[in-house]
């Protein structure tokens, strides 16, 4: 008898991180979608709780230590990410403040090739990369009145039971 063969979604991690109105978002250094914004995020390697993943990569991509929150929902269009059916648990998280009550600088790194701080405001002029800009506006409706999304949420049945 031959194993069970899975194919199965990937899973990846993305982090919307606040100050003050502005989302810190990095331009991304690869394709796909090299040279637009995106969420810093990427995948989950084997082994990993998916909240240290989180951590990883925000890290990683932009050299900061986010404090996670919450999180925002899970997105898993099959059609998100052009490379295959990537699914995607995005956390909302913090920059911890130094003594002085400072927000710690973020930098560049890895597959990011700048930080850049976008108004939540303006998002709707912004090329934004995959699904990140449907995801930052569930996250502007998430801030004024909680719950979680996913892909296929719709406002219409978003509060059926």
């Amino acid at each position: 008898m031959s194993p069970i063969q899975h194919v199965n979604p990937i899973p990846t991690v993305d982090v919307i991180i606040e100050q003050n109105s502005r989302i810190l978002m990095i331009r991304r250094k690869n394709d796909p979608f090299k040279g637009c914004l995106a969420l810093p995020g990427g995948f989950v390697n084997e082994g990993e709780r998916i909240e240290d993943a989180a951590r990883r990569e925000a890290n990683e991509e932009t050299s900061l230590n986010v404090c996670l929150s919450d999180i925002l929902g899970v997105y898993s269009d099959p059609k998100r990410d052009p490379r295959g059916h990537l699914m995607s648990t995005v956390f909302v998280g913090t920059i911890p403040v130094n003594k002085d009550t400072e927000m710690v600088g973020a930098l560049a790194q890895d597959d990011a090739a700048e930080i850049e701080w976008i108004n939540l405001e303006t998002l709707a002029n912004t090329n934004i990369a995959f699904d990140h800009k449907k995801i930052l506006f569930d996250y502007k409706a998430w801030k004024l009145s909680g719950g979680t999304f996913w892909s296929s949420k719709s406002k219409s049945n978003a509060n059926a039971v």
